[in-house]
């Protein structure tokens, strides 16, 4: 066979050799990149402009930014932490079985509940929109831990069911 067959067997450590040259490559960087500006673009933005616009609001819609921003500050810091596993192994100054317990305490797959859309729709856009690309980088990120893991994650809940359910709640409490 040549070079370019795909080997599928796993290594002493249990990782498949496409994962371990994936961190080492130019997209691994690109994410890495992408992420670490986001986690930048989300610390300028809550400190200036993120915190003006909060002393602005409502007081209702100031607790959800409140705790939204704490959400999305936590989602980048798990980003983040997984990202700068992933480097170090990259770099050789983690082993596999090192990145694997740290990965352990990161949390990638503990989905947060997010407000409804009428509580979003009265947060400022650029937070909405930080927190949209926290959570598509998140979930692409997850992707990737699961394919370089060889684990597969918990089925995931149906998100419309879940707000169905939350509408029934609330119509049912109106009557």
């Amino acid at each position: 066979m040549t070079d370019v067959t795909l080997q599928l067997q796993t290594d002493g450590e249990g990782a498949i050799p496409f994962a371990r040259g994936f961190v080492k490559s130019d997209a691994f960087m690109t994410l890495f990149r992408e992420g670490m500006g986001l986690v930048e673009a989300t610390a300028g933005y809550l400190d200036s402009e993120g915190r003006a616009e909060s002393a602005a609001l409502p007081r209702e819609v100031s607790l959800t930014y409140a705790t939204e921003s704490m959400r999305l500050t936590t989602r980048l810091m798990q980003i983040a932490s997984w990202l700068l596993v992933q480097r170090a192994v990259a770099e050789g100054e983690m082993t596999s079985e090192q990145a694997r317990a740290e990965n352990n305490k990161v949390k990638l797959n503990e989905a947060m509940l997010q407000p409804s859309s009428a509580e979003a729709a009265r947060l400022p856009q650029r937070l909405r929109d930080l927190i949209a690309h926290s959570l598509r980088l998140q979930e692409r990120i997850r992707h990737l831990d699961e394919q370089m893991s060889g684990a597969r994650s918990a089925p995931r809940l149906n998100p419309v069911l879940g707000q169905l359910q939350t509408l029934q709640a609330r119509l049912a409490g109106a009557r």
